[in-house]
């Protein structure tokens, strides 16, 4: 006698993270939107209220939002970068600058966030990688400012002692706001 059977197909289920398809840009373009309008709001109040000595920028804090969740390669970082960098050209005063230091940043941060998630301080990669992102993007946002004055002198003594403490405070802030909004984030959208 034989025996028939029957071959079941074999899947295999896992959530998809390194896709820079239209969920991944929907949620950037949300995040964005949403960092937008806290720097023209809540950005001002703290930094009228701080004298200007805390900065916030919530479009650093909304792409690292994204790259957290959705785990993009470097090059797809990139790209998140670059476009945080053309929302930015709205309200900035150094046209195309941001360029360079958000697209550098958004990298740094997809290679702090695939290093993270393979080590036992995964836990700590949100609060770090965007404190160290948001630095990483201040100094260069920095440097090329000098170098636009030709690293004068003057400008060699004044810029980085006004800019220091904003761009650290302003991670410190940063850092603590992704830290707070990526578990919540995370099970909102039901990425593990």
């Amino acid at each position: 006698m034989s025996q028939t059977t029957t071959a079941q197909p074999r899947t295999v289920e896992s959530v998809d993270h390194g896709k820079l398809d239209i969920k991944a840009l929907v949620l950037l373009a949300v995040l964005l939107a949403a960092g937008f309008i806290l720097d023209f709001t809540v950005g001002k109040v703290i930094s009228g209220a701080t004298g200007g000595a805390i900065s916030p920028e919530f479009i650093i804090s909304a792409f690292c939002l994204t790259i957290l969740v959705v785990r993009p390669n470097i090059f797809q970082a990139l790209i998140i970068g670059l476009i945080s960098a053309a929302v930015i050209q709205i309200t900035t005063t150094s046209p195309f600058v941001d360029f360079a230091a958000e697209g550098v940043a958004a990298m740094v941060m997809a290679a702090i966030v695939s290093a993270g998630v393979k080590s036992g301080a995964k836990a700590a990669i949100p609060a770090v990688g965007t404190f160290v992102t948001t630095v990483l993007s201040g100094v260069i946002f920095m440097v090329i400012k000098l170098a636009l004055f030709g690293f004068s002198a003057e400008m060699v003594a004044v810029l980085p002692a006004a800019m220091l403490p904003v761009i650290f405070a302003t991670a410190v802030f940063n850092a603590v706001l992704v830290a707070a909004l990526y578990i919540p984030i995370k099970k909102a959208l039901k990425v593990e």
